[in-house]
C-alpha cells in the first residue's frame, strides 16, 4: 500500500525542485526581460514564467507519469538512436555548451567586471575561470559535501539578501514602469516574446535530465503508485512555483524600474550588478558577489557531476566518471571565456531547435497513458515538430547565415505557409497534427512498432 507524504516531506521535495532549477540563468534573465519589456513587463512576465517555472515543473511530472527511467528512456521511445542524439545534444546544452559556462561567467560579470578597467576585462575573465572552474573539478571528483553545504548554508543566505535587494527596490523603484520605454521586440507580442526568452533559463531541458532525481526522492519514501507519483510532485512543487514565480516576478519588475537610472545593458548580469551598487554601495555589491559566485559553484559541480555521470553510464566502454569530468571542466572553461553575450547569443540557434523538442516530449510524457505508450504516437509526433523545429533554429542563426540564398528560400517558405513561424511558436500546429495522426494511426494499428 502507497504510503501518503507528510507535509514536510513536501516541503522537502519542493526545495530540492527549487534547489535544482534555480541557477545563473534563473538570476539573470527575468531582470533582461525587464529592460527590454519596460512598461509590456506584466504580459512579458507571464509568458517567461510559462517556459521558464511551467514546463520544467510538467517535465518532472511527465517523467513520473511516463513511468520512465528519464531522458533517454523517454525519448528512445521514439527510435533508440533519436534517444541516444537527444538526451546527448541535451545534456552537452545544459552542460559544457552553454548553461556550464554561463555559471563562471555570470559570477565574473556580477563580482569581478564591475571594478575592472575596460582593458583589463579579457584577462580578468581568463583568471577568474581558471580558478572558478578549478575550484568546481576538484569539488566534481567528490561533489557531496560542498553541495551539502552550499545547499544548507550559502543558498539560504543568498535567498535572504535576494530579499533584502527586492523589497528595497520595492520600497525605493529607480524609475516608475510606465515612463520605462518598450524596445521593439516587446511590442507586438510581449508575452510570446517572454515565452521564448524563458528557453533561456533551459530549466525545461533541466527538467528532463533531473525529473528521475524527484521521481526517485518520492518513490523512496515510500510512493509508488504513478498517479500517487504525479499527484506529490505537484503538491510537492507548488511551494517551489510560488517561490520561483514571485523571485522572477520581481526580478523582471528591478529590471524595469533600473531602466530610471541605466541603460538597458548587454547582459542581465551587468543590469544586477549595477542595481546591487545602487542600493547597497560598494559592500552590497562584494556581498552578492560572493554569494552568486559560491551559488554558480555549486551549480557547475551539480552540471559537472550529472553530466559525467550521464556519459559514462551511457558510453560505459569509453573514458569512466573521472575523465569526462576533467573534458567536460575544460571545454566549459574554454568557452566561459567567449564572454557572457556571446554564450547566450550562440546558444540561442541551439535552444530554439531543442525547445519544440524537449515541449513536445513532455507532453508525450503526460499524455501517455491515454495512447497507451504507443510508438508511433511519439513518431509522428516528433517528426512533424523538428522539421520546423530546424527551421526556428536557423532562423535564429547570425545575420551572415540567415540571410544566405539557401536559408531565405527555407525561411521564406515556412514564413509564408505556417502561422506562428516568425514570432517562433511555428512549430505549435505541426506538432499538434503529428499528434493527432499518430494517435489515429495507432486505433487501428494491430501491432506495435519495434526498432
Amino acid at each position: 500500500m502507497d504510503r501518503r507524504l507528510s507535509l514536510s516531506s513536501y516541503i522537502f521535495i519542493g526545495s530540492m525542485l527549487f534547489g535544482l532549477f534555480f541557477g545563473a540563468g534563473n538570476l539573470i534573465f527575468p531582470v533582461h526581460v525587464g529592460q527590454e519589456a519596460g512598461s509590456n513587463m506584466l504580459p512579458a512576465t507571464l509568458g517567461f514564467l510559462v517556459t521558464g517555472i511551467g514546463l520544467p515543473f510538467l517535465g518532472v511530472v511527465a517523467i513520473g507519469i511516463s513511468r520512465s527511467d528519464g531522458l533517454y528512456d523517454l525519448a528512445s521511445r521514439v527510435h533508440p538512436i533519436y534517444g541516444v542524439c537527444m538526451t546527448v545534444l541535451l545534456y552537452l546544452t545544459i552542460g559544457p555548451f552553454f548553461a556550464l559556462p554561463r555559471t563562471g561567467t555570470v559570477s565574473y560579470e556580477i563580482g569581478i567586471a564591475p571594478y575592472l578597467d575596460s582593458n583589463y576585462q579579457k584577462i580578468g575573465l581568463l583568471i577568474f575561470t581558471l580558478i572558478f572552474f578549478l575550484a568546481a573539478l576538484f569539488f566534481s571528483m567528490k561533489p557531496t559535501k560542498i553541495l551539502i553545504w552550499v545547499g544548507k548554508i550559502l543558498n539560504p543566505m543568498f535567498l535572504v539578501f535576494l530579499a533584502i535587494l527586492i523589497v528595497t527596490a520595492f520600497l525605493k523603484p529607480m524609475g516608475a514602469i510606465s515612463d520605462i520605454a518598450v524596445e521593439s521586440s516587446y511590442q507586438a507580442a510581449p508575452f510570446i516574446k517572454g515565452f521564448t526568452q524563458g528557453y533561456n533559463t533551459m530549466d525545461a531541458l533541466a527538467s528532463l535530465a533531473f525529473g528521475i532525481i524527484v521521481v526517485q526522492t518520492i518513490k523512496g519514501l515510500g510512493v509508488n503508485n504513478p498517479r500517487n507519483i504525479a499527484i506529490d510532485t505537484i503538491k510537492s512543487g507548488v511551494v517551489s512555483l510560488i517561490l520561483m514565480a514571485i523571485i522572477y516576478g520581481s526580478l523582471v519588475y528591478i529590471g524595469a524600474t533600473s531602466v530610471g537610472q541605466f541603460p538597458v545593458s548587454e547582459n542581465g548580469g551587468i543590469a544586477l550588478a549595477q542595481v546591487a551598487q545602487y542600493y547597497f554601495g560598494s559592500f552590497g555589491s562584494i556581498l552578492l558577489a560572493i554569494i552568486v559566485t559560491v551559488a554558480c559553484l555549486k551549480t557547475a559541480i551539480g552540471l559537472i557531476t550529472a553530466c559525467s555521470e550521464t556519459f559514462s553510464e551511457m558510453f560505459p566502454n569509453s573514458v569512466g566518471y573521472k575523465t569526462y569530468v576533467v573534458i567536460f571542466t575544460a571545454l566549459a572553461c574554454g568557452v566561459a571565456n567567449l564572454g557572457l553575450t556571446t554564450i547566450i547569443s550562440l546558444s540561442i540557434p541551439v535552444l530554439m531547435f531543442l525547445y519544440p523538442l524537449a515541449i513536445t516530449l513532455i507532453f508525450l510524457g503526460l499524455l501517455s497513458p491515454l495512447f497507451k505508450n504507443r510508438q508511433i504516437v511519439y513518431i509522428m509526433t516528433t517528426v512533424f515538430t523538428i522539421f520546423v523545429s530546424f527551421a526556428d533554429g536557423l532562423n535564429a542563426l547570425p545575420e551572415n547565415i540567415r540571410t544566405a540564398p539557401v536559408s531565405q528560400t527555407i525561411l521564406n517558405f515556412y514564413s509564408h505557409y505556417l502561422p506562428l513561424f516568425d514570432i517562433g511558436m511555428g512549430w505549435v500546429f505541426p506538432a499538434i497534427i503529428g499528434l493527432a495522426l499518430g494517435w489515429l494511426i495507432s486505433l487501428f494499428q494491430k501491432q506495435e512498432l519495434r526498432f
